[in-house]
């Protein structure tokens, strides 16, 4: 095992408020309404404090037969949510990620949401940045679709 760390940053701006964001992104339940085609189931494996997606929780992601488990760290109520990759093993050990919602001075959000890792196996970690990256800043496009949509209808 090499050890070498690794990290990747996706940034976004919307207009959407830091409430609605948070909302979305800590309800390991609604993740399959916006986070397709990546995520087209989604759960809680368990509630955290506060529940749903608190401190503990633990939520259960994918497309059946391939799903991941992230527990959730730290829980700052519309600024910042903070997990770790629970499930199943993968060649990046270790994977932390972090979601900042910051308010802007326009009245939406700016978005900085954070991966890291260890490399498990020699020579995995550029391509495990890579994949990883890429699926949160489709994740990251996905959020700020849904939060948009329902910040619009709520008008």
């Amino acid at each position: 095992m090499s050890g070498r760390r690794f990290s990747f940053e996706v940034t976004k701006t919307t207009s959407a408020s830091a409430a609605t964001l948070f909302r979305l992104v800590t309800d390991g339940g609604r993740w399959s309404d916006w986070a397709k085609p990546l995520v087209v189931q989604s759960g809680w494996v368990r509630q955290g404090d506060p529940a749903p997606g608190g401190i503990g929780a633990i939520r259960k992601l994918g497309i059946w037969p391939v799903f991941v488990r992230e527990e959730t760290l730290e829980y700052e109520q519309d600024r910042r949510h903070v997990y770790k990759l629970v499930g199943p093993k993968t060649p990046a050990r270790d994977y932390t990620g972090e979601v900042v919602l910051t308010p802007n001075a326009l009245g939406g959000t700016d978005i900085r949401w954070t991966g890291s890792f260890v490399e498990g196996v020699a020579g995995t970690g550029p391509v495990m940045r890579a994949a990883l990256g890429g699926a949160v800043k489709l994740f990251a496009g996905r959020l700020v679709k849904a939060a948009e949509r329902e910040s619009a209808s709520a008008r």
